[in-house]
């Protein structure tokens, strides 16, 4: 054994003694549970060396639902439930989409206008129904887009940005299906691995237009705004429209005509939402407060009873400062105005009057001879 070795093995049975003699006592009244006591801090120290554990040194262990807990990703907080973990802060930054109640009153009639414009664009019946709105950074949504699907990009023209409407695989079979007289109670058959075709695509992207025009319509009472189309894709990375750390609201929307249907998602960033965040703030459309007339109506009056000074200015001129300072006892200072010079009223810096000025009794009067605006002084 090495000498270093022995010393830090004598160092360690020193230890020990010296804890069984503090915590020993008497060996009649306490003498056992201070030899348990020095048992355990012995097994504590000394380690297993054949395993390999350096003294003092304990080991532990987490399992896959310890860290899973953790980091915030359990398999039990996927309901909607608030998060913890690593995963909560990394999530605390997103702005909730509750914070914008009008956001919801929009998405409510989006969806009653979708229900009517896709009636009339498949003469089927169709019925749409808004599953959730949730707030997502877009690098995430765009990692969670289940291939394959169709990726519209479109312009918001009032507010200078873009926004992201994903069709799943099944909806866009469903609308070529239905567009190119498929018979009802068949599934739309789908084959993989094929890209789509132009047809498709087509077809897909007139009933993309349709949905704008319904999202234009459905903000149209908050803010007048023209949602364009602006480009298909089918490849995630190509349809990136805002950076991965900045967030966004998502509304999912279910689409079903009878037997056929899928899903449809509308993407819009917060970037795209700011020029109407004061407005998406408001509790309900239009809100304002009503006038109170009794209020008008009294402020009225006790202006009519205000009383405010009036400044007749005979002249105005424009002098030197160091004039002014020489000016003494006894100096004069000779206007530039007549005897039937006008004279101008003034209420602190605005003009009110034009007058004459003379003499009533023992005190000068000004004649009040007409009214002047600002815009004839200027």
């Amino acid at each position: 054994m090495a000498p270093a070795e022995e010393e830090e093995d004598l160092d360690q049975e020193a230890m020990a003694a010296e804890w069984e003699a503090a915590m020993g006592g008497d060996d009649e009244g306490d003498g056992g549970e201070g030899d348990d006591l020095a048992a355990e801090w012995d097994a504590m120290t000394s380690g297993d060396e054949e395993a390999g554990e350096t003294p003092g040194e304990t080991t532990r262990v987490l399992n896959q639902d310890e860290i899973d807990s953790l980091l915030g990703f359990d398999d039990d907080a996927d309901d909607g439930s608030d998060r913890s973990g690593i995963q909560a802060i990394l999530s605390s930054a997103l702005v909730s989409y509750e914070r914008l109640p009008m956001l919801e009153v929009v998405f409510d009639r989006l969806v009653r206008l979708m229900s009517t414009s896709l009636r009339n664009f498949t003469s089927d019946n169709v019925e749409v129904s808004l599953d959730n709105i949730a707030s997502i950074r877009f690098g995430d949504y765009l990692n969670s887009i289940p291939l394959p699907a169709m990726l519209s990009v479109f312009k918001a023209e009032e507010w200078d940005n873009f926004g992201l409407i994903t069709v799943d695989s099944s909806l866009i079979y469903s609308i070529v299906d239905v567009l190119l007289g498929g018979r009802r109670g068949t599934a739309a058959m789908r084959i993989e691995g094929r890209p789509y075709t132009t047809i498709e695509r087509s077809l897909v992207e007139r009933m993309v237009q349709v949905m704008l025009q319904d999202l234009s319509a459905a903000f149209e009472p908050l803010s007048p705004v023209t949602m364009r189309f602006d480009r298909l894709e089918t490849n995630p990375r190509f349809a990136t429209i805002s950076r991965p750390s900045n967030a966004a609201i998502v509304a999912r929307l279910r689409i079903d005509m009878e037997d056929r249907g899928g899903r449809l998602e509308l993407l819009l960033p917060y970037a795209t939402l700011e020029p109407v965040r004061e407005l998406l703030l408001q509790m309900f459309m239009g809100e304002k407060f009503g006038r109170d007339s009794i209020w008008e109506t009294h402020l009225a009056e006790e202006l009519w009873m205000t009383e405010i000074d009036l400044e007749a200015v005979a002249d105005e001129q424009i002098m030197k400062l160091g004039d002014i300072f020489n000016m003494g006892i006894g100096s004069r200072l000779m206007l530039g105005a007549t005897p039937t010079s006008d004279v101008l009223m003034k209420c602190g810096d605005v003009p009110m009057y034009t007058g004459r000025m003379g003499r009533q009794g023992n005190s000068i009067a000004v004649q009040v001879l007409d009214k002047t605006g600002t815009e004839q002084t200027e």
